[in-house]
């Protein structure tokens, strides 16, 4: 059983990894391993990813609240908007 459970676990990680060969100006890599705190490089580019991916998702949804604003004249209104989502 312990066996079945580290060969999924293996696999798991093969299959939702990626090795990639970037050339990155020296500079840059670390800068950003210096304001992640890592330890390593990939674990500095894959939290500056994460937060670049975040910071992307935050702007579209801005944009959506945008092109259709909630109304907040009636505080009651906005109150049940709210708990419907």
């Amino acid at each position: 059983m312990v066996l079945t459970y580290l060969t999924n676990t293996m696999q798991y990680h093969i299959s939702y990894r990626m090795k990639v060969t970037a050339i990155l100006a020296d500079e840059l890599v670390h800068n950003v391993k210096a304001y992640t705190r890592s330890a390593t490089v990939t674990e500095a580019i894959t939290i500056a990813l994460k937060d670049w991916v975040d910071i992307y998702n935050i702007k579209e949804i801005n944009k959506q609240i945008k092109q259709n604003p909630i109304d907040i004249k009636n505080i009651q209104n906005t109150r049940n908007i709210n708990r419907t989502i």
